[in-house]
């Protein structure tokens, strides 16, 4: 259906190489890790679920769910993104879950961030609070339909902030 120039075929039989020495490497017992990419002209509206990495470079609007997520220079995500490791050089605006975070220079975060462990580079801006938890994502979070239920407990009519942003409609 598309059609590649003999420049391209040769990145792809470059590619497919170098794919079959991940898979040696590792001993073949496993597949290589999955790897996708948003490209800088394409846009997505839309929740995006997965195990493998992800690297954006265009403009999702919508939640992000990745085991490793990195957002390019000129990338931007609005929605709340779900990592274990999460690398932010482009824009965001949502509420970041993720156990390790780094905000390298040219990055731009509106929103607050879950983190294990948290980096922010000189020159990086970030507008929203942090909040250290020992686990940032519950793992099985990163399936669709398999979180788990958070319920918040007020005793005695004194808010202890458990309750906080949650729906009480659920409890």
């Amino acid at each position: 259906m598309f059609g590649k120039s003999k420049s391209n075929a040769a990145d792809t039989k470059r590619d497919l190489s170098s794919m079959s020495e991940v898979k040696h490497h590792t001993g073949g017992h496993s597949a290589p890790e999955a790897i996708s990419s948003i490209s800088s002209g394409l846009s997505i509206v839309g929740k995006i679920f997965g195990q493998g990495r992800l690297t954006i470079f265009g403009h999702v609007e919508g939640e992000v769910h990745a085991s490793t997520v990195e957002i390019g220079d000129s990338a931007q995500v609005d929605g709340d993104i779900i990592a274990e490791e999460l690398t932010i050089g482009g824009c965001v605006k949502g509420t970041i879950h993720a156990n390790r975070v780094k905000l390298n220079s040219t990055a731009v975060v509106e929103g607050d961030i879950y983190h294990r462990s948290l980096a922010i580079e000189e020159n990086a801006q970030f507008e929203g609070m942090s909040r250290r938890q020992e686990d940032a994502i519950h793992t099985p979070s990163l399936v669709p339909g398999k979180r788990p239920q958070t319920q918040g407990i007020n005793v005695n009519g004194q808010g202890n902030g458990a309750s906080e942003g949650l729906d009480l409609s659920q409890v």
